[in-house]
This record gives structure tokens, sequence and C-alpha cells, in this order.
């Protein structure tokens, strides 16, 4: 029976294509430092834990993190994974972007009723307008 070996090496191609990213923008990421492949010549070569954290920068991205922030999150990470320090710093920015979402949802719930209120009223109007009322 062969065992599959999971591969630990990445090419930029293969990330660019997991994650449906140009290659440029991973150069990005590694230019500010948030992900760090090894060179052989000119090839980077990305291990699993770059991929994690090319995963985790999306998903940032998705959650309205800006990479700054998500590079301070990995630098708390990185330095001491146990410190009572690293991890309340790590909570407070975590309750910040919390509070900065659900304040952004407030603000699209209400834009939201606005809109369902004028898109009625036009609805109304239109319908005056067909039954020449």
């Amino acid at each position: 029976m062969t065992q599959k070996i999971s591969q630990t090496k990445y090419s930029i191609s293969e990330l660019s294509k997991e994650f449906d990213i140009t290659t440029r923008s991973i150069r990005f990421y590694e230019d500010q430092g948030l992900i760090s492949p090894t060179r052989k010549g000119q090839t980077r070569i990305y291990s699993q834990r770059d991929k994690v954290r090319l995963k985790l920068i999306l998903r940032g991205k998705r959650l309205g993190f800006s990479l700054a922030e998500t590079g301070r999150l990995f630098e708390l990470y990185d330095v001491d994974k146990t410190s009572a320090t690293q991890l309340s710093s790590m909570m407070t920015l975590i309750t910040d972007k919390k509070h900065d979402l659900k304040q952004q949802l407030d603000d699209i719930n209400a834009v939201l009723i606005e809109l369902d209120g004028l898109e009625d009223n036009c609805k109304r109007i239109l319908d005056t307008l067909k039954t020449g009322e």
C-alpha cells in the first residue's frame, strides 16, 4: 500500500491558482513581510506556513482587516504563542475589529431599510401612473 505524502512546498503559480489571485498579489504580500518563501535561484518556494498565512491574509481582507492589522496579528502570534501580553494585544485587535464590523452591519441595515422604503414608494407611484389615478 502506497502512502501519499502531503506536499509541503508550493510554487507561486500553484498558490495563485489555488487561491484564485494573481502572482503579483502574492509577491506584494511577500514585499509586505506577510509571507516569506525561500528561494532556489530566481524561483520562490512557499512552505505550508506561507500557504496558511496566505489563506489567513485573504480571509482577513474579506473580514475587513487591513494588511497592517493582519501583519500585526502574525507578529503577535510569532513572538510568543503563550504570552499573556501578546494574547491580550491580539484580543484587543479582535475586539476592535468586531466593533467596527458590527457598526458597519448596523449602517448597512439602516441603508437597506431606507432603500426598501424608497423602493416601495417608487412602486406605488408607478402603479398610480399605470392606472391613471
